[in-house]
């Protein structure tokens, strides 16, 4: 929710973050799997940030702000978005991997998730001018039931979970461990013009694909460099 102080100016608050993550999350995953995905506007209060069964991922942020994303999907989930995903790249299904345990899925998972923080970034720089550097995601395949608490060092973190779900109904859920958030202009501000964004990480990546070997396409296409990318937005606007 947008909020304004006393003289008017709109205010970026913890809400508008989670809104614009959830909207670049959402956003990358539907494209890289060319189906539909989903979340819910309803938002959970959460005690602790945990990596859950059966596959976990978590990523650190900082720059204007620091945070914590942490995302777990089940089996069906991360089986259903690897398969679409590299289906729609054009691997054959007899050559993808048959359980979520395998290498192949945690790493396919934690390249979509550099990408849909990656996507973030340029989001919520280009809507709020708000900008935030990240860590390389890291993956963890549970498969007993136990909760994996990440420390953020946060002081007084606000805890949230939001569910997200798949074209065939399965289930994923993100979690974001942030400080209270309250940003406000000194002066207006125009809101960065549209951008191409999926274009430009296409060309990024196609070009790294030529760049590597024949046998390292399918890595270089996910391997994209954000930092081109804001440098090619800031350019653009």
């Amino acid at each position: 929710m947008v909020q304004k102080n006393k003289k008017g100016s709109k205010l970026v608050t913890t809400d508008d973050i989670f809104k614009i993550l959830c909207g670049s999350i959402q956003s990358t995953l539907a494209a890289a799997t060319n189906s539909s995905i989903t979340f819910s506007p309803m938002v959970q209060k959460i005690e602790k940030t945990c990596l859950k069964p059966d596959i976990g991922c978590f990523v650190l942020f900082g720059g204007d702000f620091t945070g914590l994303i942490v995302m777990n999907f089940s089996a069906e989930a991360a089986m259903e978005i690897y398969r679409r995903y590299l289906v729609g790249m054009g691997m054959p299904e007899e050559d993808l991997a048959g359980n979520h345990t395998a290498d192949e899925v945690a790493n396919s998972l934690g390249e979509l998730m550099n990408q849909c923080i990656g996507r973030f970034r340029v989001d919520l720089e280009k809507d709020t001018t708000i900008f935030v550097s990240q860590s390389q995601p890291k993956m963890l395949v549970v498969n007993e039931a136990v909760e994996i608490a990440i420390e953020a060092g946060i002081y007084r973190p606000l805890l949230r979970k939001m569910s997200f779900k798949t074209a065939s109904s399965h289930r994923f859920y993100l979690e974001v461990s942030v400080g209270e958030i309250s940003f406000y202009p000194l002066f207006p501000f125009t809101r960065g013009e549209d951008v191409d964004i999926d274009g430009i990480m296409e060309s990024t990546a196609c070009e790294q694909e030529k760049a590597g070997s024949e046998g390292g396409s399918a890595q270089a296409v996910n391997n994209v460099d954000v930092e081109a990318i804001l440098k090619q937005m800031n350019k653009q606007g």
